[in-house]
């Protein structure tokens, strides 16, 4: 089953500094049908001003994986950790028994993340942070992991949940197949151009919900990059 998620009928807000879309229900946006897909909770869109974010917070017992459109992201947590990541690369925290942490845009330009919240297989632990660079040519034409709490994923950034976040990038015309380990939640993103996704077209920034499926094959409409979540 592939569900299409269009980015033009996702829930979000406009706060000035950050305009957000969310494809699952997050703070004011509340939809009791889309609560979260398996193990994923959030898929936030975000596009943050320059010169501003998300000033200290706190968070418990979720994973939170960052994406990096465009732009950058600068990271300061209670644990003393402080890292910016680039565009393309992916940073990863833990939230663990409790963490305050910020998220800021400290570049001349607009940044562009997604923000993808799993939660963990277990509550508890220390909290942790991790960034990690993944240069695009590494994944042309095939998915690479990013992030993971599945064996043999040991070259990505560790998660603490029974889910991989993976990226690619395809030229037009060019496809790659994904398999499954038994029954998952999978959902896919284009972070850039189309695609076909087992016959049904998702646009850049549109949401696919897929299950109940051993294999899906991805085509590429135009030149795209695709964040996918196989969870729980």
């Amino acid at each position: 089953m592939i569900e299409l998620r269009p980015f033009n009928k996702l829930g979000g807000a406009d706060h000035g500094w950050l305009k957000a879309r969310h494809h699952f229900s997050f703070a004011n946006y509340y939809d009791p049908a889309r609560m979260g897909w398996g193990a994923l909770r959030v898929w936030n869109d975000d596009e943050i001003q320059p010169q501003t974010g998300f000033p200290p917070h706190p968070h418990a017992d979720m994973e939170i994986i960052t994406y990096v459109r465009e732009g950058a992201i600068t990271h300061r947590d209670s644990m003393g950790n402080l890292g910016r990541t680039e565009a393309g690369d992916v940073q990863v925290m833990s939230a663990g028994t409790g963490v305050r942490h910020s998220e800021y845009n400290l570049e001349p330009e607009t940044t562009k993340i997604f923000q993808i919240w799993i939660q963990p297989t277990r509550a508890g632990g220390a909290p942790a942070w991790g960034s990690k660079p993944f240069p695009k040519d590494d994944r042309s034409g095939r998915f690479i992991t990013l992030a993971s709490g599945l064996p043999g994923d040991e070259d990505a950034l560790p998660i603490r949940t029974d889910a991989r976040v993976l990226g690619a990038t395809l030229k037009a015309g060019e496809s790659v197949d994904y398999s499954f380990a038994g029954r998952r939640h999978a959902y896919l993103v284009p972070a850039k151009g189309a695609l076909e996704v087992g016959g049904v077209r998702v646009n850049a920034r549109d949401g696919a919900a897929i299950s109940n499926l051993d294999k899906v094959t991805i085509k590429a409409l135009e030149d795209s990059e695709i964040v996918l979540v196989d969870a729980a």
